[in-house]
Order: C-alpha cells, then structure tokens, then sequence
C-alpha cells in the first residue's frame, strides 16, 4: 500500500492560552504525511519556497517520506497565523499568505502515479483536481479542505467533492459549505454529492461518521465517533 498526499509544506504561527509559536513547520501535508508513515509508505506532494530550510527537508526524510515532489521554487513559503482560545475546538485565522502557492503547479513524479491511495489534504482545490488527474487508477480518494477554501473558491470544492470517495471536514466548515445550520442536513447534503464516506470533525466531541446508504448500521446513517481523552501531564 503507498499514498500520496497533497497539500501545504508551511510556517505556521500560532497563538493559543498556553504559548505562542512563530514560523514553525506546519502544513496539512507535513501533518498527514508524518501522521501517515508511522503505517504506510507515503510520496508527498508540496511546494516550498526559497526561504524553507534544509532542516525541515530532512526531518520529513527521517520519516522515510518520500519527497520527490516536493518542489521549491523562488519565493515565500506559504504561511499561516492563527489563534486558539481555551476552546480548542476552532482555529481563529488571523492572516493567510498564499506566497508561493499561488504560482505551484503540481507535477506528478512517474513513480508517484500508480499510487492505490490518494489523500487531497487542505489546499487550493484547483491544486487538488491538478493531482487527482495525474493519478492513473487509484483505489480510493480521501480529501480535506477549510473555511479559506469554501469561501473564496467554492465552485472548485464542489467539483473536487464530486469525485472523492471520503470527505473530511469540521462542523463549522460543513455548515459553511451547505449553508446549513442543522448538522445533520448539512452532511446529507455534502452527502448528497456523491461521495461515499463523510467524516466530520467536532474536535473534542470526536467525530460524527456518514453513509449515503446503511451499509453498517441498519437504524441510521450516521454514527458518532468518540475521542480517547490524553492523560494529563503535570
């Protein structure tokens, strides 16, 4: 099994009740691709700008990730400032540079092509149907999105949406996209889509999982998912 994933390489500077980070390595592609090589090989898909040091290069080297696709480019990387209030539930954007992703054009490797698993983490969604075309017969389709997204190129999310086999999004962002304030109407619409699979994030509160059909659960099509609470570290 091999995925590959794109989405954004980033610095992200984030503030929260508890402390504040400038400019360390972020993205939804460093996130998922980390995540993902503690169980699976993974080829990433990023682009990073002048500015981005060797050492994080490395670091995702060490995870025995492949990143020979990921491109630099002259310019900025692409950065992220948000802040997070003791509800930890959602992000706050304070500023978005786009930088050097608004000039990214995503070109597959050979090796990356045949890939039976295919994850569109948060990125522009012209960026994610660019990816999703290059990848010959994959297996299944998984993608992510956010606010960013859904409200300056909602049409492309759509498209993307119309092909993917699971969808992952938060319940504000689901709301956003349906303009539905019922959660449960707003999933069956994105649902409605043509997607197989909905997962929608509800931080703390875990997960609420989807079916356009009672494939698992006869009584229902939705089945939330739980969080396992981390102990408390003193």
């Amino acid at each position: 099994m091999g995925i590959v994933v794109v989405g954004t390489v980033a610095f992200d500077t984030v503030e929260t009740p508890f402390g504040r980070g400038e400019n360390v390595l972020g993205g939804s592609a460093t996130y998922f691709s980390t995540s993902a090589s503690f169980f699976t090989d993974v080829s990433l898909v990023a682009v990073v700008g002048e500015d981005f040091p060797q050492e994080h290069v490395e670091f995702l080297k060490s995870r025995q990730i492949n990143t020979e696709g990921l491109q630099q480019i002259p310019g900025k990387t692409f950065h992220w400032t948000g802040k997070y209030g003791y509800d930890l539930n959602e992000a706050q954007t304070l500023d978005t540079q786009l930088n050097v992703l608004m000039e990214f054009n995503p070109k597959l490797p050979q090796s990356y092509r045949n890939a039976e698993y295919l994850f569109l983490a948060n990125i522009d969604p012209d960026l994610q149907m660019q990816v999703l075309e290059q990848v010959e017969n994959p297996k299944l389709i998984a993608c992510d999105t956010m606010n960013f997204w859904i409200s300056s190129k909602p049409e492309a999310l759509e498209r993307v949406l119309k092909k993917v086999d699971i969808v992952v999004i938060n319940e504000g962002e689901a709301r956003q996209f349906t303009g539905e304030a019922n959660l449960v109407k707003a999933a069956r619409s994105i649902i409605a889509l043509g997607c197989k699979r909905l997962v929608v994030k509800r931080g703390e509160y875990g997960v609420r999982f989807l079916l356009p059909r009672p494939i698992l659960w006869k009584k229902s099509l939705t089945r939330p998912v739980p969080v396992i609470p981390l102990p408390a570290v003193s």
